[in-house]
């Protein structure tokens, strides 16, 4: 699949806007358009295949499923994972987990971009603080907004955008070149990595009576005909009643 150079572009800003750094976008792009489903999705829709986008997408979410960023530290990159992983393979022509094996290399690789996103801001913070003891509140709201989101544009969408256009043929070729045993092997690889990111979540649901939620939940999809938006629309319910009546109960003890 040929990718335009507009499309490219359009997919370096959807990474853009998922890299945890819009003042603007703050909630929406930390925990909606970084997760690869979303923005997977969203490269799907942009190359007229978003079913196919939202697929590789969600398959590309599980291995980050317990990701969180702790104290401004990036061990990982599900943003870059997504969006330039759902490009290249759709371009490609590669399945759900091959795109998972593919798209977990480039999440560790876009902790790269961060790092130098970061250090380069740190000049930016050093003039506020100047800007800041002048009493110099227009520059100082300047200096925090408009500069840093101009370096991340040009080292977000600039660098996805050339990976995509210039590396979409390259990738299709590969895909062409191991098709076969080397390709299944890459499949395997893939579907394994998902079981990673369960098994990490699980791990976080170390709270008193949370796993046994998730069991029971577990225990119903597989043994009832519920379809999953129903339990989903339930487990909302039950996680609502359950946090009124705990947080009730935490605060009457503060009491």
């Amino acid at each position: 699949m040929h990718i335009s150079f507009f499309q490219a572009i359009l997919i370096g800003f959807i990474y853009f806007l998922g890299i945890n750094a819009q003042p603007w976008l703050t909630t929406v792009g930390t925990h909606m358009i970084m997760r690869p489903m979303v923005n997977g999705t969203l490269v799907g829709l942009v190359l007229g295949k978003p079913v196919e986008g939202c697929i590789i997408g969600t398959a590309i979410n599980l291995p980050y499923l317990a990701w969180i960023s702790a104290g401004g530290s990036v061990p990982m990159d599900p943003a870059l994972a997504g969006t330039l992983g759902t490009a290249l393979a759709v371009a490609g022509g590669v399945n759900a987990s091959a795109a998972t094996t593919l798209a977990v290399p480039l999440g560790l690789l876009g902790t790269v971009i961060w790092v130098v996103h970061m250090t380069v801001d740190i000049s930016f913070l050093h003039m506020a603080d100047k800007a800041a003891e002048e009493g110099n509140i227009k520059k100082l709201n300047f200096l925090n907004i408009w500069p840093p989101q101009i370096i991340v544009f040009l080292m977000s969408v600039i660098p996805v955008a050339l990976a995509v256009y210039y590396g979409a043929g390259p990738v299709a070729q590969v895909v062409n070149m191991m098709e076969g045993r080397p390709l299944d092997v890459l499949s395997v690889i893939g579907a394994i990595l998902p079981a990673l990111g369960i098994a990490m979540n699980l791990r976080a649901m170390s709270g008193k009576g949370i796993l046994l939620f998730f069991i029971f939940g577990f225990l119903v999809t597989v043994y009832s005909d519920i379809p999953i938006l129903a339990l989903s629309v339930f487990g909302v319910f039950v996680v609502y009643i359950y946090t009124e009546l705990t947080f009730k109960e935490d605060k009457n003890k503060a009491v």
